[in-house]
């Protein structure tokens, strides 16, 4: 395996244009953007109030099957607010992979509250419910209801579930970890629009959980995230607090709680409707362009290419490549000629407890993350490239 035989097989496997640079990801907009974008400008309602955000809602629940759902202004601000309206506060602490991105450990300490790293698992590149499990039974005990640090002495609230990279964990377990351990489930489902688990939407299993609409997602609103809930009651209080707190009144202007300007701008949500309006066809470009991936590295010796888990259906949003781990020192040499050669590849994210603000934060062992940060190889995705036609 070298890496010139695997720029060979990624660029097999895009549109045949010699010569011009193959991004990450990047956003397609061949529907109504232009239309809806416009009409907003010509209505002057382009700030957080107008009919485009309240339609962007409507059709975020019809799609995930959300009973509700709450635009605000990004998908950290979205994971922000899930963290408070599950309660978390100063000095608690809230699980999350080491393999995620800043945004999970940002959103916790917003909170002032602590992160606490666990492993992942190779099988969904998202938190391993069977190494939490061991771990918790072995430095957690339950108290009046709650689950505390026997370490720390704090109280364990909270787990955050990323859906890495489009791709669902296993929720059933999961969620059974949760309940037996008393914390809540928030799903951080930033990249997984339109990806399922045993037929159910992403975003749907949790308390709540947040969607992220950035430049680089499925669909993006250019900025933008959303609060998805069953319950009512957290629906009402996450749309209060992302419109600081005022209270309802025609010209008084009275806040009753510490709220936030979080709520996502109409103009944003004309965009995202237009991108909603498309999403079934990016995943199926996106899931085309994987198999075309797949097929191409079949066969190749040293390295895979990453397929959903058996209980899921992936909205592919980043493919990865995996090598082996007596291949992992070649990383970084085909990194550097891929991205040479003007086609766009990345590693995974630094591991959040290896950052030098959340390096004395809780961990648990970390085997699995430390050796997949190593062998992550992330490549071409966009939607387009399912579509377009390929060198023979």
């Amino acid at each position: 395996m070298e890496p010139a035989s695997i720029l060979k097989a990624i660029k097999r496997c895009l549109p045949n244009e010699p010569g011009s640079p193959v991004s990450l990801h990047q956003p397609s907009f061949s529907g109504k953007e232009w239309e809806y974008v416009k009409e907003c400008l010509d209505s002057g309602w382009v700030s957080s109030v107008g009919k485009y955000v309240d339609e962007f809602e409507e059709r975020l629940q019809v799609t995930t099957g959300a009973k509700y759902a709450v635009a605000v202004m990004n998908g950290t601000a979205a994971l922000h607010l899930c963290l408070q309206l599950c309660g978390v506060e100063r000095d608690d602490e809230v699980l999350a992979p080491a393999l995620a991105f800043v945004a999970v450990a940002n959103a916790i300490s917003y909170c002032n509250a602590v992160p606490h790293f666990v492993d992942s698992e190779e099988r969904t590149l998202g938190l391993d419910p069977a190494s939490l499990e061991s771990y918790l039974q072995q430095f957690s005990e339950i108290k009046n209801g709650e689950c505390f640090n026997k370490s720390s002495g704090r109280r364990i609230k909270a787990l955050i579930a990323v859906h890495t990279f489009g791709h669902p964990v296993n929720l059933d377990a999961v969620s059974t970890v949760c309940q037996r351990f008393k914390l809540e489930l928030v799903e951080d489902a930033a990249e997984s629009l339109g990806s399922t688990y045993k037929g159910k939407h992403t975003g749907c299993w949790g308390k709540v959980s947040a969607l992220s609409f950035n430049g680089n997602k499925i669909i993006t609103t250019g900025g933008g995230g959303a609060i998805l809930t069953q319950d009512e009651g957290l629906a009402r209080q996450a749309r209060h607090l992302s419109t600081t707190a005022k209270q309802s009144h025609s010209w008084q202007y009275f806040h009753d709680a510490k709220g936030y300007n979080y709520r996502l701008p109409n103009i944003n949500a004309a965009l995202g409707c237009a991108q909603l309006e498309q999403l079934s066809g990016f995943v199926q470009q996106k899931r085309e362009l994987s198999t075309r991936y797949k097929n191409e590295f079949d066969n190749c010796s040293g390295i895979k290419f990453y397929q959903e888990p058996e209980f899921a259906r992936s909205n592919y949003w980043l493919n990865a490549l995996i090598l082996d781990e007596e291949y992992s020192h070649h990383l970084e040499a085909i990194l550097n000629l891929c991205n040479k050669e003007g086609v766009m590849t990345r590693p995974a994210w630094s591991l959040l407890n290896e950052l030098p603000m959340f390096a004395s934060c809780p961990q648990a062992k970390l085997p699995v993350a430390e050796s997949l940060v190593k062998r992550i190889l992330n490549i071409p995705s966009s939607a387009i490239l399912g579509a377009s036609n390929v060198q023979a």
